[in-house]
């Protein structure tokens, strides 16, 4: 028995699939649904949402954002979520240097504050797709 699953973001729909598992991180921690869990509703916060659907894993970088579960359907509204294949790791790398050099410089409150989220994300970015490469299988070749 699946699950359907749809992640969207203002922009998108990043996922709409059926899946066996969601991990997802929340306020209370990270949650687990399975087939017939109770519904419910929660925030997510920023971090990893893991898939498993027919023995594989998919990870999808996420900034925070609200679940609901109910009758064999989730459904995901988040302010930004990126699968980790598509990341773009040199783009992250550069959004994160960019910031923390703005970071440094004297600005608003606000500016700082929009500042540190673009940091987050791109560290989020990069620790995902880090996870990516770490869990690609490798071909050893002779």
């Amino acid at each position: 028995m699946d699950i359907l699953l749809e992640i969207i973001t203002p922009e998108k729909v990043v996922y709409s699939d059926n899946v066996l598992e969601v991990l997802v991180p929340t306020e209370s921690g990270q949650l687990g649904i399975l087939p017939r869990h109770v519904g419910l509703f929660a925030k997510i916060v920023p971090g990893e949402l893991i898939i498993k659907k027919g023995g594989s894993e998919q990870i999808i970088a996420i900034t925070g954002g609200f679940l609901e579960f109910s009758k064999e359907k989730i459904s995901i509204l988040a302010d930004y979520a990126i699968r980790a294949e598509n990341i773009e790791v040199a783009k992250a790398i550069e959004a994160k240097e960019k910031a923390e050099e703005l970071m440094k410089a004297k600005v608003s409150e606000q500016d700082n504050a929009m500042l540190e989220g673009q940091l987050r994300r791109a560290i989020l970015e990069l620790k995902v797709a880090n996870k990516l490469k770490v869990t690609k299988p490798t071909r050893i070749t002779s």
